[in-house]
This record gives C-alpha cells, sequence and structure tokens, in this order.
C-alpha cells in the first residue's frame, strides 16, 4: 500500500537481525515438513522473487534494503527478506511503496522497472502481496475517514455511509486486473508456485482509540469487516481461481491492530507511529508475515 506518514516520528521499531523466535520457528517446522516432504530439499537455493506494495515492502524499518530504488521504501527486514534468509531462497525483491496492479507491468518510477521484469522462466517461488492501493483504495479511506471522523463525536459510521459505494465498486472494477496478473505469473514464470499475500488486522472489529486512529467505532468495525476481510476474501478467491496458494495473514494478526498498545499491535497508528509510517506494519509485524509466508511455503514443497 501507499505509505501515509502522519505525526512526530518516534524512531524505528527495531534495528538489526529479526527475533530469534522466528529462525527457531522456522528450523522446528522445516524439520517437521521434511519428515513429510523429503524430495522438498531439491529445491534449497530457489529463486524467489517477492512483488508487491509497502505492506510487503515494509517502508520505516531499518536496515534499508540497499538494492532496492530509494522511492520505494523498502526495508532490508522485510518479511521477503526473513523468508528467504529462513529457507535459503534466493530474493529479488522488488516490492514497492504505493504500488498497485498496474505497476507489475508498468514503470512506477524511473528507477524501478515494471515487477514483472523480474520474473524469468527459472524463476521457483513468488509472493504477492498486492491491491490495497488499486483504485487508491487504502489512501482515500485512510485520508477520508479521518477528516469525515475526527471532529466528529463517536457515534455511527459517517466514513462508512460516504464510502461504502466507493468501497464495493473499487472492489469489482480491479478484479479482473487482478486476476489476469496471477494468470500471467505463469505464464512468465511456468515453474513457480505462487503465493498471494493477504493484509494483516488494520482496526479492530470493536472498541474506540481516538489518540491511536480517530475513528468512529461503527467505522473502524466497518473497515475491519467490510473493506479489509471483503478485500482479503476477494484474494483468496482470486488466487484459487488462478493457480495460486492464499496466504492468511489477517486471522494470525488479530488482535494485534494499529489501536493496541507498543509491544502489542503490529501495525502503527495513524498518529504516534514509531516508525514513522503511519497504518503500515512495523517490524513484529513483517516478522509474524514471514512466519506464516514461510510456513505456508513449507507446506506447499517450497525449501
Amino acid at each position: 500500500m501507499r505509505a501515509i506518514r502522519y505525526g512526530r516520528r518516534a524512531g524505528s521499531i527495531r534495528r538489526g537481525r529479526p527475533h530469534l523466535y522466528l529462525n527457531v520457528a522456522f528450523v522446528l517446522v522445516v524439520g517437521v515438513v521434511s519428515a513429510y516432504l523429503p524430495s522438498a530439499a531439491s529445491a534449497a537455493g530457489a529463486s524467489y522473487v517477492a512483488m508487491g506494495d509497502s505492506y510487503t515492502a515494509g517502508p520505516g524499518i531499518t536496515p534499508v534494503s540497499p538494492t532496492a530504488p530509494a522511492d520505494c521504501a523498502q526495508s532490508a527486514a522485510n518479511y521477503p527478506h526473513l523468508v528467504a534468509s529462513a529457507l535459503h531462497l534466493s530474493l529479488t525483491d522488488v516490492s514497492c511503496s504505493g504500488a498497485k496492479t498496474e505497476d507489475f507491468t508498468v514503470a512506477q518510477f524511473p528507477d524501478q522497472p515494471p515487477q514483472f521484469d523480474a520474473l524469468t522462466p527459472s524463476t521457483k517461488v513468488v509472493t504477492v502481496g498486492m491491491g490495497g492501493n488499486d483504485g487508491n483504495l487504502f489512501e482515500t479511506l485512510v485520508v477520508g475517514c479521518t477528516e469525515l471522523d475526527i471532529d466528529h463525536p463517536n457515534t455511527g459510521a459517517p466514513c462508512q455511509e460516504h464510502y461504502e459505494t466507493f468501497v464495493t465498486k473499487t472492489f469489482e472494477e480491479n478484479t479482473p486486473a487482478q486476476e489476469a496478473a496471477l494468470a500471467e505469473i505463469h505464464v512468465l514464470s511456468p515453474k513457480a508456485k505462487v503465493f498471494v499475500v493477504g493484509y494483516p488486522e488494520i482496526t479492530p472489529v470493536s472498541g474506540y482509540c481516538p489518540t491511536a486512529i480517530p475513528w468512529t467505532t461503527g467505522d473502524l468495525r466497518w473497515f475491519n469487516l467490510d473493506v479489509q476481510r471483503r478485500g482479503n476474501a476477494n484474494l483468496r478467491r482470486e488466487a484459487i481461481a488462478n493457480g495460486a496458494t492464499y496466504v492468511d495473514t489477517f486471522t494470525p494478526s488479530m488482535g494485534h491492530n494499529a489501536c493496541e498498545p507498543v509491544g502489542v499491535r503490529w501495525i502503527e497508528p495513524l498518529f504516534g507511529s514509531l516508525t514513522g509510517v503511519a497504518v503500515h506494519p512495523n517490524a513484529k509485524g513483517q516478522e509474524a508475515d514471514a512466519f506464516d509466508v514461510g510456513v505456508t511455503m513449507l507446506l506447499h514443497g517450497v525449501l
């Protein structure tokens, strides 16, 4: 998604290596899965291409990737890098903040070629974390809901009333392009296992957190149920229909949304983001996504 900056930067969540638990967990899972998939070891070092928007790129999380264009704000500690390190895959990460499905085939920036350029016939693993920016959905809702709700008493769901039709129309209009993109990945990389990565929980299904995200309880719930869950359901259907595997990051992230306190949340709030990038995953969020993606890969024979 597009990186949106609000409030004062208070420093990064974490510097340096990912948590030890991530590596230990992967070692344990690798051992268990290998017992059932003994042939998987032959794929070690396989070519892995990661594509996606800012929820994949990891803006604001240090260290910054030295190989990605500065415009993309890509972290070297995002989930593609963590997964590649844990599973010993050869990574080409072309994820870029603000990317849309159209940027698979069109250069997003002068120094960021179309993301599909990274795909080759020898690519063995592909992850796709894309769709939230299509039709300017994410940015429109984050900015629009805030403007509607910030000075509004905690009653009703003003944002839902204003944007519900827009959300439905946006999902419907962008589905064909998203499905076509998944089909094209199989053409460009016919031997690749393709994984569509969903989005984690951003807002709670109940509650009110005006100092973090100044939306009404009704709009926080609507965003969770009707925007996020419906959007992820669309991605799941598209994946299944186009020979890809869906990775659910939403269910494991429940209770770690942007309304939660430091240390619990995996998504930074609109105000008071510790990464300087509002409403986006922090380092813990990327580590959690890496675990979900990595385990799903192992269960589908990537090792």
